[in-house]
């Protein structure tokens, strides 16, 4: 486990492709109960250990992961966390996600705002692109801008404007650029790891109770590709 900050009153790690945020019906060990045992012993809590989930990630995508170590930052996190309304609060602004993502291909535009209404398939765990009209369609928007071109594949930095369910996946896909290794959405082929190359990188946030700005950088996953990509930006 790679923890990127740690205070008194949040947590952050960077997670690994296959990882689970919180327990499921796999019965897998979720990565809140490690970084729960980890406080745990290293500052040599007894009893049970108080560990917030603040947001998910897919299970095989990478990247950064928030925890709240008190309550008062778990409530102000969630806060945070909250899908912007049509009057946005100060809180709402106060945290920005920035995802890498490298795709099959390229897209034809070099750097888009991408806008679809989704509905979701519980039995599938997909997404579709829907009309707006459709029955529980909700509108889903992202920016994203060519990072780095590559002779088969293409590295993309996605800004969420929306937390959609599969949402950068569907919505990449639907312009015929599926995530390296999602055979869900298309891709051709799967990655030996099993998971797909979909990387939360950045988090940007007002600290829950310092009020102090906050900027959490995770680095990529150990791979040839990823690697080379991360280098051709720096």
């Amino acid at each position: 486990m790679t923890i990127l900050y740690e205070d008194n009153h949040i947590i952050a790690v960077n997670k690994t492709c296959n990882e689970i945020v919180q327990g499921d019906k796999t019965g897998d060990t979720p990565l809140s109960e490690t970084v729960k045992a980890y406080i745990k012993e290293k500052y040599n809590k007894p009893g049970e250990v108080f560990l917030g989930v603040t947001h998910r990630l897919d299970r095989p995508t990478s990247g950064v992961v928030l925890f709240a170590r008190t309550s008062k930052a778990l409530t102000r996190l969630n806060e945070m966390f909250k899908e912007k309304s049509k009057v946005e609060s100060q809180m709402s602004k106060a945290i920005t996600k920035t995802y890498w993502a490298i795709v099959q291909g390229a897209p034809k535009v070099p750097e888009a705002r991408l806008e679809n209404y989704l509905t979701r398939n519980e039995q599938l765990n997909k997404s579709f692109i829907a009309k707006p009209n459709a029955k529980e369609a909700k509108l889903a928007i992202l920016t994203y801008k060519t990072l780095v071109k590559g002779e088969n594949y293409t590295l993309l930095e996605i800004n969420l404007e929306t937390g959609r369910h599969h949402q950068i996946r569907c919505q990449l896909a639907a312009i015929g650029c599926p995530v390296k290794g999602d055979l869900k959405y298309g891709a051709k082929r799967s990655n030996p790891d099993g998971g797909i190359s979909l990387h939360a990188r950045q988090i940007e946030f007002i600290h829950p109770v310092k009020k102090e700005p906050i900027c959490i950088t995770a680095p990529v996953p150990n791979d040839s590709l990823w690697q080379q990509f991360a280098a051709s930006v720096q």
